[in-house]
């Protein structure tokens, strides 16, 4: 890294322990905007976008305060105004003051546009409504229908790794050798000693694997995989593999996996992986469990991971008691946000995770689901936006907010982002200089010069947001 690089990550990083202060307060009630409610402020500057003494944990935000002035509307509009205008494109947009409600600016901000990967915001929202951010996911070792004979059963973890569970991680929390050394202990204690057979149940998703609005073009560059409900790497060959080749059958992929892992647990397996059942009843030989729900929403969103969304609308499907298919997920996830508040008027889902074809979704909508996160009483919520990338610092905004234009809102804009070839989003929430949370959602679509060139403009408008001491006076 050069020392010009080093400066300047140094100087966002500054800026960004204290926003890493934002995101939950899990002592707060009614969720993350009690102290705005009810606090009185203690500065002049909100405690966000002060320099930092010590490198803070997530927490609360305790010195926003219900007087802190809200954005002049009029002053709003035609600063943000600028930094969308183009004529190569069409942007859309909402900001909401996120105590209040009260929405502050809108450029067309109902018009159902492609979200792109903002969709996921959708899908971690119902995925920890309705599965609960403690959640965990067991890949389980069942006795098969002989007593030679094992059944792997997997439960929705796409994060396995071949390797020990780690327990720090949450890319393989759950380990396959730790699932084999489990398994060869309670073989030698029943006497097991001959070869065994090995079957993968992977019963738990229906329908198609590959969701026919994927185009073929994304599926062939790994953008996206089949989706079985056990995979390692989330659908990858291993943790640095080349998109391109991700496993077209990651349940069997698992399955092989876990027979070389019981190979090396000193297990005679027999040769060839099946598909198969264990029956009603089968008794657990050994279990390891996944990372958290709401640990796995914020590894999809920082990392803006389409396998493990899509396994995670399936399980929102389950759960609502749907088929686990991809039509299941779109139906469980739309109905979820909406019986949640969220005004799904014009709302078309078609995959969970942004890259299918047909999906409509409003900037407001977007809006709506970060705003939800912030402010439902629901803790478990929160977590949602714990996974929001910062500016500047982290996950797909890592190397964003680096220029002249946009440096000051480093460290303090969280955000989401969506990328597509034309099309382009960024949903998330900033502390403005005045002390003021705001919700914002801006969505692009239509750039005939490709979606990278219209970035600078919406990290723009988010940086407008952060700097805001737009009272209008």
């Amino acid at each position: 890294m050069s020392r010009t690089s080093k400066t300047v990550t140094a100087v966002l990083l500054a800026a960004a322990l204290a926003a890493l202060a934002v995101p939950v307060g899990l002592n707060l009630a009614p969720g993350f905007l009690a102290d705005i409610r009810g606090g009185a402020a203690t500065t002049s500057v909100p405690a966000a976008q002060q320099e930092p003494t010590a490198l803070a944990t997530l927490g609360g935000i305790s010195a926003l305060s219900q007087d802190a002035p809200l954005p002049s509307k009029e002053a709003l509009a035609t600063a943000l105004d600028a930094a969308l205008a183009t004529d190569k494109g069409d942007f859309t947009a909402v900001v909401q003051d996120a105590a209040t409600g009260q929405e502050l600016y809108s450029r067309n901000g109902t018009a159902a546009r492609i979200p792109a990967s903002n969709l996921k915001l959708l899908t971690s929202l119902a995925a920890l409504k309705t599965l609960g951010a403690g959640t965990t996911l067991p890949t389980t070792v069942l006795a098969g229908p002989t007593p030679s004979s094992l059944v792997l059963r997997g439960a929705g973890d796409s994060l396995l790794t071949a390797g020990p569970s780690d327990p720090a991680a949450v890319v393989g929390r759950a380990g396959l050798a730790t699932l084999a050394q489990q398994t060869a202990a309670a073989l030698a204690a029943a006497g097991t000693t001959g070869p065994v057979t090995l079957a993968v149940d992977d019963t738990l998703f229906t329908g198609p694997a590959l969701n026919p609005k994927w185009l073929e073009g994304d599926v062939d560059a790994g953008e996206i995989a089949p989706i079985y409900p056990m995979a390692l790497y989330g659908g990858r060959p291993d943790p640095a593999g080349a998109p391109a080749l991700r496993p077209q059958d990651s349940a069997l992929s698992v399955g092989a996996a876990f027979a070389d892992a019981l190979s090396a647990a000193g297990v005679q397996v027999a040769p060839g992986v099946s598909r198969g059942t264990a029956g009603d009843g089968a008794r657990t030989v050994a279990e390891v469990r996944s990372a958290t729900v709401g640990e796995q929403v914020e590894y999809l969103l920082q990392q803006s991971d389409n396998y493990v969304a899509e396994v995670m609308g399936r399980l929102v499907a389950l759960a609502a008691h749907e088929p686990g298919s991809a039509e299941g997920a779109t139906s469980a996830v739309r109905s979820t946000v909406a019986s949640m508040g969220v005004n799904t008027d014009g709302m078309v889902l078609t995959d969970c995770s942004g890259l299918a074809e047909g999906n409509w979704v409003s900037a407001q909508q977007l809006a709506q689901a970060v705003a939800l996160m912030a402010a439902d009483p629901d803790e478990d919520l929160r977590a949602g936006l714990r996974g929001l990338p910062i500016a500047g610092l982290s996950g797909t905004l890592g190397e964003r907010y680096r220029d002249a234009a946009t440096l000051a809102g480093a460290g303090l804009v969280r955000a989401k982002t969506g990328t597509l070839n034309e099309d382009l989003s960024l949903s998330g929430y900033v502390v403005d200089a005045d002390g003021r949370l705001l919700v914002f959602s801006f969505v692009g679509n239509s750039f005939k010069d490709g979606s990278a060139a219209a970035k600078p403009a919406v990290d723009a408008a988010a940086t407008i947001l952060a700097g805001c001491g737009c009272t209008g006076s």
